[in-house]
């Protein structure tokens, strides 16, 4: 992974609020000329993601640490398996321990997520994507893992792409007596068209407003939380009559339902869940071996 600008400040200030202005248990306890080999270990399996930020994590702590990684972003890992190991000053390894495993612990997590969604999905031609339900600051990195673990990646930000969801339509006016007014979202697909690369995707939450948005001919059409009943007629109705739309699911998609979902015929299922709350994998440090660097 390139560490671009962006990541090594989101290094820094994340060191930063973990040590505050020194690691005092480290200053304290461990002489300033030891050093130190420890190793990183999976307490459980997943796919890995994160190995060059948490080395990053470690090398910014101190420019001589010695980081080797055995295994690879987007590799899988068995519980117990040693996936790195560290050599170098024992107060830079200790100290720079918690913001290195709590990147891999999350980033890690929601590749390993992401790819169990990806599985359930195979053999049909639905792919799996994230949505801006990220934390903040984190973005561009929690994205990062969805496609180590086979994801795709929705817009990055409210400026890439135009996706007007039910809000949209009730605070501008597009709503007149609880139906779609089809004259004003004619005249705003018209403007947007002029718009150079820019794609339009429009939420809908019943088949028949799907019905009325899908002849303006948007790029992507969003079902959102539609059964799957109502989701294979909306397939069937784009296919007889639009099939440059693209169709995406969304809303309450699990484990449990993916592949169901998946078969309707949709192109995309958007997931908040990849990384709004996908289960960290537990990683730990140890120690190997310390010793007097005279």
């Amino acid at each position: 992974m390139h560490l671009d600008k962006e990541t090594r400040l989101i290094i820094k200030r994340a060191l930063q609020e973990d040590i505050g202005h020194e690691d005092i248990t480290t200053l304290f306890t461990i002489p300033y000329h030891f050093k130190t080999e420890a190793v990183i270990i999976a307490k459980e399996k997943g796919i890995l993601c994160g190995m060059d930020i948490a080395k990053a994590v470690f090398k910014e702590r101190g420019k001589k640490v010695f980081f080797k990684a055995f295994v690879e972003d987007g590799e899988p890992f068995r519980s117990n398996q040693r996936i790195a190991s560290i050599k170098g000053d024992a107060r830079v390894v200790l100290s720079a321990e918690r913001v290195a495993l709590n990147f891999l612990s999350l980033f890690s997590g929601i590749a390993t997520t992401t790819k169990e969604f990806v599985n359930r999905c195979r053999g049909t031609k639905a792919e799996i994507l994230d949505t801006r339900k990220t934390t903040p600051n984190l973005r561009v990195l929690e994205k990062y893992a969805v496609r180590i673990g086979g994801g795709l990646n929705h817009r990055k930000s409210l400026g890439e792409a135009i996706l007007i969801k039910d809000n949209h339509l009730r605070a501008g006016k597009f709503m007149r007596n609880n139906r779609l007014d089809a004259v004003k979202m004619a005249k705003c697909i018209s403007y947007v068209r002029t718009l150079p690369s820019v794609k339009v995707e429009i939420e809908v939450e019943t088949l028949e407003d799907f019905k009325a948005i899908i002849k303006y001919k948007p790029d992507i059409v969003m079902l959102d939380n539609f059964d799957i009943k109502s989701m294979r007629k909306a397939v069937r109705f784009r296919d007889r009559n639009f099939t440059q739309v693209k169709l995406e699911a969304s809303g309450g998609v699990k484990l449990e339902n993916v592949r169901r979902i998946a078969k309707s015929g949709v192109d995309f299922i958007s997931i908040g869940s990849l990384t709004h709350s996908p289960e960290a994998i537990d990683f730990s440090l140890e120690v190997v071996s310390s010793k007097n660097k005279g």
